[in-house]
């Protein structure tokens, strides 16, 4: 079909969570994606994520949904090296450093995408396979005309569910309380999940969520975090 064929056609577009953005790759980034990605990376082409056999072991699996640079992934896959961990980023760089910092540290538990997460949920991750997903720091979307890209919706939500294990945990964090006040709404009435709050609202911060610099100096700054853990209803 040639493009005037296609002029007339319905234009059918999933709105985004993210923007792919350009970046200037340091030494390091392009040292991990140059020998980091031939043994970690993972593409969509690649089809169902058989975890065991990727791994060689079975065991506890994480999924990160925008590891951004990547430093808290690979403190929590340095800090468990019992468990497994699979991150999802578009950000070419973010890629890169993860993948160096794990050349650098010798970690062999991380697999990594570059692409739509969304996608890897839905053609890569089988149903009631993951022991968490993670969530840290998405994209607020602060103007009220782009909250339609904010990635916590009911079809996230529902798609998260399915691919937890029955008492597996979506765990999230913010730091702009609107987004955080959204997140609880989606999730309070998402069907198939409890709040593992005990005052039906946030978490305290888990040991288990390295804390970024970004956090840190928003902490300086008298800014706040607000951490969500929800589980899979059996």
């Amino acid at each position: 079909m040639n493009q005037t064929d296609n002029e007339d056609a319905p234009q059918h577009r999933e709105i985004k969570s993210f923007v792919m953005r350009a970046g200037r790759m340091t030494q390091g980034q392009q040292r991990g994606l140059d020998e980091g990605w031939p043994k970690f990376g993972l593409t969509l082409e690649q089809g169902p994520l058989d975890a065991q056999a990727l791994f060689g072991r079975s065991a506890p699996l994480t999924l990160e949904i925008g590891f951004g640079m990547g430093q808290s992934l690979l403190e929590m896959a340095m800090a468990a090296p019992e468990h497994d961990f699979v991150g999802v980023e578009v950000h070419r760089p973010g890629v890169g450093a993860l993948l160096n910092g794990m050349l650098r540290e010798n970690v062999n538990n991380v697999r990594v995408y570059s692409c739509d997460a969304m996608e890897v949920l839905r053609q890569c991750v089988a149903d009631n396979s993951l022991d968490r997903v993670l969530l840290f720091f998405p994209d607020p979307w602060h103007k009220s005309k782009h909250h339609k890209r904010r990635i916590v919706n009911p079809v996230f939500a529902e798609l998260v569910r399915q691919k937890l294990k029955p008492g597996g945990i979506l765990h999230m964090a913010t730091d702009w309380e609107p987004y955080a006040e959204h997140m609880l709404d989606i999730m309070q009435v998402a069907p198939g999940y409890a709040n593992l709050s005990p005052t039906g609202n946030w978490v305290e911060r888990p040991k288990e969520r390295p804390v970024t610099k970004f956090e840190r100096r928003g902490e300086r700054l008298g800014h706040g975090v607000w951490d969500l853990k929800f589980s899979k209803q059996p």
